[in-house]
């Protein structure tokens, strides 16, 4: 069978897609910040792997990096293997805001896996002829999908320092990271945005599989004006420039 460019192109972006929103859905990197340890936090050169370190006087300071993703927190020490990880707790797991992200990354891997389960059924590269309804209604699941993670994203970018500041169970307002703790965006963002794009893109490509080609018409069938050609027609199959799909005739 032929398939068309834009069922391939779906076929494969799309998946692509459904990986990266969901290598970022797990990763622990949405957000982060660098702090130094206190004064009364210096450790004295000599030990071996304990991260990236300043040099004040005789002292060494470590730098700590923090990292919030959706479901996880974690710290480490920078540019070292010292690293602990626990589920998201207290202002920041119960801030709406999360809880709309987590919401809609769940929802949109939800539809985006059944999409591309409909889609492979609806291309069927072992029969003659698409299903273009199923590949396209595929297509249109993976589109939405597309749109539910990418307003997660930006929900979670544009409120990106504001996130657990404020219980709002409670009521209280939590004070600011000073401007050494300034919060940036992190890796799993970027995955994000771009696994977002791609289901777009895979499904806007199938989508299109709602168009049926026109094929050319064998003049020995004149009452069929739109139909598959036969390679059993010599005026046809004899045209280099025209594309025959094989069918049983």
């Amino acid at each position: 069978m032929h398939t068309s460019a834009s069922m391939v192109t779906g076929i494969v972006f799309a998946p692509l897609g459904l990986v990266l929103v969901f290598t970022a859905a797990i990763t622990p990197q949405w957000r982060e910040r660098q702090a130094r340890l206190g004064p009364g936090s210096f450790l004295r050169s000599g030990g071996k792997g304990q991260g990236t370190k300043v040099r004040s006087g005789s002292m060494e300071v470590l730098i700590l990096l923090r990292s919030d993703g959706l479901w996880e927190s974690c710290l480490q020490v920078e540019n070292s293997e010292l690293k602990q990880c626990w589920p998201v707790a207290g202002p920041y797991q119960r801030d709406p805001r999360v809880r709309l992200a987590q919401g809609l990354i769940l929802t949109s891997l939800f539809l985006c896996g059944t999409g591309i389960v409909l889609a492979c059924i609806g291309v069927r590269c072992w029969t003659d002829i698409p299903l273009r309804g199923i590949a396209a209604t595929g297509g249109l699941l993976v589109v939405i999908a597309g749109l539910l993670s990418l307003t997660a994203l930006g929900v979670y970018t544009h409120n990106l320092t504001r996130l657990g500041m404020e219980d709002p169970s409670k009521g209280i307002n939590i004070p600011r990271f000073p401007p050494h703790l300034s919060l940036r965006p992190a890796g799993s963002l970027y995955f994000g945005w771009l696994g977002s794009c791609l289901q777009m893109l895979g499904g806007s490509a199938l989508l299109l599989s709602f168009k049926r080609p026109r094929y050319p018409t064998c003049p020995s069938c004149p009452k069929l004006p739109v139909c598959p050609a036969c390679r059993s027609c010599p005026q046809i199959t004899n045209k280099p420039e025209t594309d025959v799909y094989e069918v049983s005739c």
